[in-house]
């Protein structure tokens, strides 16, 4: 392990808006069978400066888009996870430095969540650019799965926002929720050619967000010329969530092959 990573593993132990869970006692039952951490319930008591409406990042890398958010709409509060403490270190460094009561941060698997968070203690989830997982299906954060999951932890009318280059995980994740009859917010396959008026069920701060924030990996999709996606949908629904009719491998081909850090760019439509 290089001495950046040592250092900055180092410096997280610091920080105190960064929370880093021992897996192995939430694992202790098994994995089916998680034991809720102390944190459960108790976020806005022990981690922020006022209780307000929670919000989550998941797989939020640098936490550019929870620091964001959280200077527009101050009166929320809003959690940045990860499981990659390196990333996590430039959001929490910053939270630090610049004192915002308002930030905190998770460094945790996704599949944890319910363990960490109480019933209706989080208001909205953002999933930003996460792994399309084109071939596992229940390892997609949009899936009926990872649904459940939200239900367990998101309010009444609570929102999923997804932003990705992916159009496979776009198209997907559209799918899902018209087969479990979700109510659609939002939905365009090219968010910078899109008008604002497609984004009046959004509150302005979070609408401006999807057009001024770009996290270092949508600077580099859109570099290599990938269209930027955006679905927003509520997640309430009675009874199990269903698996969509998805044509996987007509998607997986539209996709062509998985984007990288060294795929050459790809030409502008």
């Amino acid at each position: 392990m290089g001495h950046d990573k040592l250092r900055k593993f180092a410096e997280n132990e610091t920080f105190s808006c960064l929370l880093q869970p021992d897996a192995s006692e939430m694992l202790a039952g098994g994995y089916f069978s998680l034991k809720d951490h102390g944190i459960k319930g108790k976020w806005n008591e022990k981690m922020f400066s006022a209780p307000r409406d929670i919000v989550l990042e998941l797989g939020c890398g640098k936490g550019e888009y929870t620091i964001d958010l959280s200077k527009r709409i101050p009166g929320r509060n809003y959690i940045g996870v990860d499981i990659k403490g390196a990333r996590l270190w430039k959001g929490a460094r910053q939270a630090e430095e610049e004192k915002l009561g308002n930030v905190a941060f998770l460094r945790t698997r996704i599949e944890f969540i319910t363990a960490l968070f109480a019933p209706e203690e989080v208001s909205e989830i953002w999933l930003t650019f996460s792994d399309p997982q084109m071939k596992s299906e229940n390892s997609r954060l949009t899936s009926p799965l990872f649904l459940e999951r939200y239900r367990n932890i998101l309010r009444k009318g609570g929102i999923v926002h997804l932003k990705t280059d992916s159009m496979f995980l776009h198209q997907y994740s559209k799918a899902v929720a018209e087969a479990n009859g979700l109510k659609i917010l939002a939905c365009t396959e090219d968010l910078y050619s899109s008008s604002r008026e497609q984004f009046n069920a959004l509150p302005d701060q979070e609408a401006d967000a999807l057009f001024e924030v770009q996290t270092f990996y949508e600077k580099m999709f859109l570099e290599q010329g990938y269209k930027i996606t955006y679905l927003s949908f509520v997640i309430d629904k009675d009874g199990e969530y269903v698996h969509p009719d998805f044509d996987e491998d007509y998607w997986r081909k539209e996709e062509g092959p998985k984007r990288s850090f060294s795929h050459q760019p790809r030409k502008k439509q």
